[in-house]
């Protein structure tokens, strides 16, 4: 086939342009804080006694009462935002299947979870669920709990089992607008509390704020596209979640800032017309950074984007741009980035 050569192509030319973050990371790291990758602290299940947490547990989670009348033992997790959270937190030993994880685990949490009993690739229907006998389900996804996934909210909880949605992806009313880091390590602290592990939560905010407040965004005014998924309709990073989070913390202007919602479809002409000055690029296994820029320079409509031409991508895997704990690695690795494009 012909595209094998020019997919191998681009990535080599990625191969090349991660070792040289990884040699500008080395550079850089003597010279400023925001140039240190954030690293997740990873618990160990001693810490994470509940001695000092505190029943019954009662919390409005996107709408839903959710009352937890001691720790819950045995978890299903669904999306790698979920997983990573319950990891880091030392409860790796409570959870008894998770699925639809967007990537691998990151280094700091792969010894933690290398035991994670996987059911599914994709969202799990309910049989395969209730089959591993939960006591409690914590999705990264409100649309995660339907009656084609893991059952509806309140079916499951006439069958004893609880569930949590990550209120960074609430909808409709409970939508955080806009989503912040606060509203990130609330989450965190709010699952302490349900999980038993309150005081591995506060150690793991205190860690993420410290990372967070040690970053040096760029000040050059740079403008960016956040550019997800799809190519003949783009979906894009808009103005309220956390492509956005991540892009302000960055110090990038978000060319879709305006647009009042967390991802958004777009057309190329107003994307040509703004004229972005880096392109970010989520990569995932299902829609590749490698794919995403074959489009961008194979389609004459897009070959013409400054961006494009310069080959200015910035890279970052799905599963940290999600809502959670590895934001502000995001928004550092983005900071790192941008300064290798620089230089």
């Amino acid at each position: 086939m012909e595209s094998r050569p020019v997919e191998r192509d681009l990535m080599n030319r990625i191969t090349v342009r991660l070792a040289a973050v990884a040699a500008a990371t080395l550079l850089l790291s003597g010279c400023a804080a925001a140039a240190t990758p954030a690293t997740i602290p990873a618990t160990t299940p001693a810490t994470t006694s509940t001695a000092g947490a505190s029943y019954p547990v009662t919390v409005d989670n996107c709408g839903t009462n959710v009352t937890v009348a001691a720790a819950p033992e045995r978890i299903v997790s669904i999306k790698s935002s979920a997983t990573e959270l319950l990891l880091a937190l030392g409860l790796g030993d409570r959870i008894v299947g998770s699925a639809f994880l967007d990537g691998p685990l990151p280094e700091s949490l792969a010894t933690a979870g290398a035991d994670l009993n996987v059911i599914s690739d994709f969202l799990p229907g309910q049989e395969a669920v209730l089959g591993l006998n939960p006591d409690f389900i914590y999705g990264g996804w409100e649309s995660n709990f339907s009656a084609d996934g893991v059952g509806e909210r309140d079916a499951l909880a006439a069958l004893g089992v609880g569930s949590y949605v990550s209120p960074a992806a609430c909808k409709g009313d409970f939508m955080p607008q806009p989503l912040t880091f606060d509203t990130v390590f609330d989450e965190i602290d709010e699952a302490g509390a349900i999980f038993g592990a309150p005081d591995a939560a506060a150690t793991l905010v205190s860690t993420l704020r410290g990372e967070l407040s040690a970053l040096e965004p760029t000040s050059a005014g740079t403008t960016a596209l956040w550019y997800s998924s799809g190519t003949t309709t783009p979906y894009v990073g808009a103005g309220i979640g956390s492509p956005a989070m991540i892009m302000e913390a960055a110090g990038l202007t978000n060319i879709f800032a305006d647009v009042k919602d967390t991802w958004t479809s777009a057309g190329w002409e107003s994307i040509i017309e703004a004229n972005p000055s880096v392109i970010v690029l989520v990569d995932a296994t299902w829609n590749t950074a490698a794919s995403k820029i074959a489009h961008l320079e194979s389609d004459p409509a897009t070959q013409v984007l400054d961006a494009v031409k310069n080959q200015r991508y910035i890279i970052l895997p799905f599963a940290s741009t999600e809502a959670g704990i590895r934001n502000v690695e995001a928004a550092s690795e983005t900071i790192i980035q941008l300064a290798a494009l620089e230089n």
